[in-house]
């Protein structure tokens, strides 16, 4: 996105009043602001003073909800908090209206800077992956490990059921899409998101499901949701386009942290085929591979994902690097 682009939607202060976001059991939700932009943060109680401090950052269309479960699982182990990118979740969009991969990093680290709780164990999921990706490249200082979730980087052949999420980056196409699928019903949408993003969507829950279409149908009343959508898909694409010390492969290259990464085997967003290649970027990763699962593997098999952190922790507290590149097939 062109940083002219000016922002199309109304500003903060006059915004519609909406259904308040969901907050589970154990957590909080707050709203923090920091220059040129507004973030919302979702944490947990830390289970005892002095854990390591853990950030969380979601994908496309996603929320700090999508951390909550993973959030669960390790508690005790890091004290936990999972962030709104501008936009999305119970964030208002930037004042700027940069949607960018580079703009969302710069909220997180403007965010980290502020809350002075670096370096974190940082998360990141989809968008957020290539998001954390960038931000552990820019700044190292931040970052005391990094798990990727399906990190959406440059791929040279897109998986067909990619192409409609990819084409929203087409100005016109947001509102088109609005317009033809105006009279789905909030179950209706996230049944499709479901079956595009989980390997087998028969493990959602009827409870988590209600509470999805629940958090859709708030979103859906907020009058940027789909400009947000369509500009970070534009970013997302963009970010793939961009070559030299810039492009995201040759930042993953620079990342110095430990790095886990995790796939899925139906992903039917970021191929699996590109979980070789990221073990090569990072410098220091190591590779679970989860054939069952599809696009949001922390949602799907948190207990795993949770597992293989710990392992991950333990490695980069003793200081080996034998691991590094190592391959782990999960078979649930």
């Amino acid at each position: 996105m062109s940083s002219t682009e000016s922002p199309s939607v109304p500003a903060a202060s006059v915004l519609p009043r909406v259904a308040p976001v969901r907050v589970g059991e154990g957590e909080r939700l707050r709203s923090v602001g920091l220059p040129g932009v507004t973030l919302s943060v979702r944490s947990r109680r830390p289970a005892r003073e002095g854990l390591p401090p853990a950030l969380y950052v979601h994908g496309l269309g996603g929320s700090s909800q999508n951390w909550s479960s993973l959030m669960a699982e390790l508690d005790g182990v890091v004290d936990s908090e999972a962030v709104d990118l501008p936009g999305f979740g119970d964030s208002p969009p930037p004042d700027d209206g940069d949607y960018s991969v580079t703009g969302h990093a710069r909220a997180v680290i403007r965010y980290l800077d502020a809350a002075g709780r670096g370096p974190v164990h940082l998360f990141g999921n989809s968008l957020g992956g290539a998001v954390t990706t960038r931000v552990a490249a820019v700044r190292p200082d931040l970052v005391r490990t990094l798990t990727l979730v399906s990190p959406a980087l440059p791929e040279l052949r897109v998986q067909r059921t990619a192409v409609p999420t990819g084409l929203l980056a087409v100005p016109g196409i947001a509102a088109l899409f609005t317009r033809l699928t105006k009279e789905w019903t909030a179950e209706q949408r996230v049944r499709g998101v479901m079956a595009l993003c989980y390997g087998d969507p028969a493990r959602v829950s009827p409870e988590a499901f209600r509470h999805a279409v629940e958090e859709l149908e708030r979103r859906l009343r907020l009058p940027y949701f789909w400009d947000a959508m369509a500009r970070s898909a534009r970013g997302i694409v963009n970010a793939y386009t961009l070559g030299g010390q810039h492009g995201l492969w040759r930042q993953a290259e620079r990342v110095l942290a430990p790095t886990l990464l995790i796939y899925g085997g139906r992903d039917q967003l970021v191929g699996f085929r590109m979980a070789a290649k990221a073990a090569r970027a990072f410098r220091d990763s190591r590779l679970l591979t989860l054939p069952d699962a599809g696009h949001v593997a922390m949602m799907e098999y948190p207990d795993v994902v949770a597992g293989a952190f710990r392992d991950l922790l333990a490695q980069a507290a003793n200081g080996s690097g034998e691991s590094a590149g190592a391959v782990v097939d999960a078979r649930s």
